[in-house]
């Protein structure tokens, strides 16, 4: 892919091209230090055929002048615009960040593991703009293993598969003009935003319109339990509850995916209760995850 950073500081733009570079999926990766650039830099892909086409543009909000939101405003204003990612220092902007199509939304300091995170959702949005049909000559894509396939069958360092049991609930998700249904038994956790609720998976987040009360309510005989004003946990993934500095955290999995979450006091009581009436966690067989069955 050829990928384009903007960034008005010269120190974060070197870093983030730096770790875009690293990725094996990163062709070529372009930088501006402004919208101005940017958007140049963008007319000469669309209409030189000698310049490379932008595959995606990495993108911070806050900058002097035209700004990252009103410059993604000015791209979806294109016949074929480039997906956006924000990334950017400032964690009040989301919102207005996916109502303008972006695929994801990046806090600093950037973490290598949430670039490629963003990486794989341009990808596969990439492919989904891409014709059903294959091309005359062209092998059929492989079909992807079923879930119940051993681990040797799936893709190394892939996540658990999920299948949606009959009373799983899907939500529905808009990404980039795109409806994407998330099934509830993949959630690990849900992040409040404002009105808004982040939804955490093993490959990546969602934003929808959901207050993280409401599915507090909805989703509380499926397993999940508020451990904080901010955070709705699915409480089979739950392995471990521990006392840190500032208070108690929980531990959602093991492994390099292992998330820790913070535990408000006014939590903490109940969840210690919930935790030791829930039955112990069943010994993983050969085809099972830290998270539960592959």
């Amino acid at each position: 892919m050829t990928v384009l950073a903007v960034d008005d500081e010269e120190p974060a733009l070197l870093e983030l091209a730096h770790l875009l570079g690293e990725d094996s999926r990163v062709g070529s990766v372009l930088t501006a230090p402004d919208a101005t650039e940017a958007l140049r830099i963008l007319h000469c892909a669309q209409n030189d055929r000698s310049t490379p086409r932008v595959d995606v543009v990495f993108l911070d909000i806050r900058m002097p002048g035209l700004d990252g939101l009103e410059l993604a405003r000015v791209l979806n204003a294109m016949a074929d615009p480039p997906p956006v990612v924000f990334v950017t220092a400032h964690d009040d902007r989301a919102v207005d960040a996916y109502e303008v199509g972006a695929v994801d939304y990046l806090l600093k300091p950037l973490r290598s593991e949430r670039l490629a995170g963003s990486l794989d959702r341009t990808v596969a949005l990439r492919s989904g703009r891409r014709t059903d049909e294959p091309s005359a000559g062209a092998a059929p894509a492989a079909a992807p293993p079923p879930a119940d396939a051993p681990a040797a069958q799936r893709p190394r360092g892939a996540a658990p598969a999920t299948v949606p049991q009959p009373d799983d609930e899907v939500v529905p998700v808009e990404l980039a003009g795109t409806t994407k249904l998330i099934p509830r038994s993949s959630i690990r956790y849900v992040e409040a935003q404002g009105d808004y609720a982040r939804l955490h998976t093993h490959d990546g987040s969602h934003l929808v319109r959901i207050p993280v009360s409401v599915l507090e309510d909805r989703w509380g005989d499926a397993g999940f339990v508020r451990i904080h004003r901010a955070y709705l946990v699915a409480l089979p993934l739950i392995t471990e509850l521990r006392m840190s500095g500032s208070g108690y955290v929980v531990r959602l999995g093991n492994g390099p995916n292992a998330v820790e979450l913070p535990v408000s006091r006014r939590h903490t009581a109940g969840l210690k209760r919930i935790l030791r009436g829930r039955p112990p966690r069943p010994q993983r067989g050969p085809d099972e995850g830290p998270d539960g069955p592959r």
